[in-house]
Protein backbone atom coordinates (compact mmCIF):
# COMPACT_ATOMS: atom_id res chain seq x y z
CA UNK A 1 0.00 0.00 0.00
CA UNK A 2 1.42 3.28 -1.06
CA UNK A 3 1.29 6.69 0.46
CA UNK A 4 -1.75 7.56 -1.66
CA UNK A 5 -3.78 4.89 0.14
CA UNK A 6 -3.35 6.49 3.57
CA UNK A 7 -4.17 9.94 2.20
CA UNK A 8 -7.71 8.87 1.30
CA UNK A 9 -10.29 10.21 3.74
CA UNK A 10 -12.49 7.13 3.38
CA UNK A 11 -9.69 4.87 4.64
CA UNK A 12 -9.57 6.74 7.93
CA UNK A 13 -13.37 6.97 8.07
CA UNK A 14 -13.57 3.19 7.59
CA UNK A 15 -11.06 2.66 10.38
CA UNK A 16 -13.10 4.97 12.62
CA UNK A 17 -16.30 3.08 11.83
CA UNK A 18 -14.68 -0.32 12.45
CA UNK A 19 -13.30 0.86 15.80
CA UNK A 20 -16.67 2.32 16.81
CA UNK A 21 -18.39 -0.98 15.98
CA UNK A 22 -15.73 -2.90 17.91
CA UNK A 23 -16.38 -0.59 20.87
CA UNK A 24 -20.00 -1.75 20.87
CA UNK A 25 -18.81 -5.34 21.20
CA UNK A 26 -16.03 -4.59 23.72
CA UNK A 27 -17.24 -1.68 25.87
CA UNK A 28 -14.87 0.34 27.99
CA UNK A 29 -14.30 3.60 26.08
CA UNK A 30 -10.87 2.40 24.95
CA UNK A 31 -11.60 1.80 21.27
CA UNK A 32 -13.95 4.78 21.15
CA UNK A 33 -10.99 7.10 21.75
CA UNK A 34 -9.18 5.55 18.78
CA UNK A 35 -12.36 5.84 16.69
CA UNK A 36 -12.62 9.55 17.49
CA UNK A 37 -8.94 10.02 16.61
CA UNK A 38 -9.41 8.24 13.27
CA UNK A 39 -12.53 10.27 12.48
CA UNK A 40 -10.70 13.54 13.10
CA UNK A 41 -7.77 12.35 10.95
CA UNK A 42 -10.31 11.52 8.20
CA UNK A 43 -11.54 15.12 8.36
CA UNK A 44 -7.97 16.44 8.28
CA UNK A 45 -7.09 14.28 5.27
CA UNK A 46 -10.29 15.40 3.51
CA UNK A 47 -9.59 19.11 3.93
CA UNK A 48 -5.76 19.30 4.04
CA UNK A 49 -3.17 18.69 1.34
CA UNK A 50 -1.42 15.28 1.40
CA UNK A 51 0.44 14.57 4.65
CA UNK A 52 3.16 11.97 5.14
CA UNK A 53 2.20 8.69 6.79
CA UNK A 54 4.51 9.44 9.72
CA UNK A 55 2.68 12.67 10.56
CA UNK A 56 -0.72 11.06 10.03
CA UNK A 57 0.31 8.42 12.58
CA UNK A 58 1.51 11.06 15.04
CA UNK A 59 -1.70 13.09 14.65
CA UNK A 60 -3.80 9.93 15.07
CA UNK A 61 -1.90 8.90 18.20
CA UNK A 62 -2.11 12.33 19.84
CA UNK A 63 -5.80 12.82 19.03
CA UNK A 64 -6.63 9.31 20.21
CA UNK A 65 -4.84 9.87 23.50
CA UNK A 66 -6.55 13.22 24.06
CA UNK A 67 -10.00 11.81 23.28
CA UNK A 68 -9.39 8.75 25.49
CA UNK A 69 -8.39 10.98 28.41
CA UNK A 70 -11.46 13.17 27.87
CA UNK A 71 -13.75 10.12 27.76
CA UNK A 72 -12.13 8.69 30.87
CA UNK A 73 -12.58 11.92 32.81
CA UNK A 74 -16.16 12.32 31.61
CA UNK A 75 -17.38 8.82 32.45
CA UNK A 76 -15.28 7.80 35.46
CA UNK A 77 -16.82 7.12 38.86
CA UNK A 78 -16.60 9.95 41.34
CA UNK A 79 -14.03 9.58 44.13
CA UNK A 80 -15.36 7.28 46.82
CA UNK A 81 -18.32 6.20 44.71
CA UNK A 82 -18.92 2.47 44.37
CA UNK A 83 -20.82 0.95 41.48
CA UNK A 84 -23.74 -1.05 42.94
CA UNK A 85 -26.74 -2.78 41.41
CA UNK A 86 -30.14 -2.78 43.18
CA UNK A 87 -31.91 -5.08 40.76
CA UNK A 88 -31.01 -8.18 38.84
CA UNK A 89 -31.88 -7.84 35.18
CA UNK A 90 -32.53 -11.59 35.00
CA UNK A 91 -35.04 -11.68 37.83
Amino acid sequence: MGMEFWNQWWVWASIALALAIAEMLLPGFILLGFAIGAAIVAAIVFFAPPISLFWLGVIFAVLSLISWIMLRNTFKLKTGQVKTFDEDING
